[in-house]
């Protein structure tokens, strides 16, 4: 399931947006922190609005962060006026510049830590002295959103294939607006992890295998896994497995399984992007 920084990152989709770091200094010019932000160009309203994200950090307090962030609002909206020049319009009307486009007032605040009331009282105040308004997004607006997703498919594989694989994969693919569930999203703090995965292994329209030398030595969970999915095309009559492969032949695959040596893979060497776009087409409409 999708965090709450991949939620700031394709939030507004519609929008045309300018995505930059905002730097916080303390009174020596020292950069404490990098913010985030974005400036929306909304075109059919000719409309100007922000959102910034708010890391963890133990540099500045989070309240501290958001009320300098919204004392600082004209450097994000000066952003507007840097070339290029940009115009957009129907046939027939008048084309709108970004030069010429008004700001809302809206602010959208994503925090990676929860905002607690006594925080909110006080930006809601400086807010008002500033003639803002602005929208709290913390990770209990990820953790609402999430429940509306069932992921479309299960990535499996081996733990060793976590940073330069399975992680960039899951990214991508959430990109796609195809949830998915990887452990890294989807095991919640304290639960079981046998029961989890069992869920996330029925309930998934589909099973990625990241086909790696790592994997198809692995006894363990990924053998588990792999056997479960295994049984359940078995049971339910259809294909759920993909394969991706990566730096395996098709003798090694054969080894491991005879009928995933016949199974159309994609290969990693086509980079992430391509091997995300192909399996997102197999993986179709949930």
């Amino acid at each position: 399931m999708a965090t709450l920084k991949e939620y700031f990152e394709k939030d507004q989709g519609r929008t045309f947006c300018l995505t930059r770091p905002v730097l916080l200094q303390d009174q020596t010019g020292n950069v404490l922190l990098e913010v985030p932000t974005r400036l929306h160009l909304d075109f059919e309203p000719n409309a100007l609005y922000i959102s910034f994200l708010v890391p963890l950090s133990g540099q500045m307090e989070r309240r501290a962060v958001v009320l300098e962030m919204l004392r600082s609002l004209d450097g994000a909206l000066s952003w507007s006026n840097e070339p290029p020049r940009m115009e957009c319009g129907r046939r027939g009307e008048d084309r709108m510049s970004n030069r010429e486009m008004t700001f809302t007032g809206r602010v959208f605040v994503y925090s990676e830590d929860l905002i607690e009331a006594n925080d909110r009282e006080a930006i809601m105040g400086l807010a008002a002295e500033l003639g803002l308004n602005v929208k709290f997004r913390d990770q209990r607006y990820a953790d609402e959103r999430n429940k509306g997703q069932r992921p479309f498919a299960f990535i499996s594989h081996d733990s060793k294939d976590k940073h330069e694989i399975a992680g960039p994969l899951a990214r991508e693919l959430e990109g796609l607006l195809c949830p998915v569930w990887y452990d890294e999203y989807s095991l919640p703090v304290g639960s079981s992890i046998r029961d989890q995965i069992e869920k996330g292994l029925r309930e998934c329209s589909k099973c990625i295998l990241i086909l790696t030398p790592n994997y198809l030595s692995n006894q363990g969970w990924a053998r588990r896994e792999f056997d479960s999915v295994f049984t359940r095309e078995l049971v339910e009559c259809k294909n759920v497995i993909l394969p991706v492969w990566h730096d395996v032949s098709r003798e090694d695959v054969y080894k491991c399984s005879l009928s995933l040596a016949d199974r159309v893979a994609v290969k990693w060497t086509e980079g992430v992007e391509a091997v995300a776009k192909k399996l997102r087409h197999a993986i179709g409409p949930d």
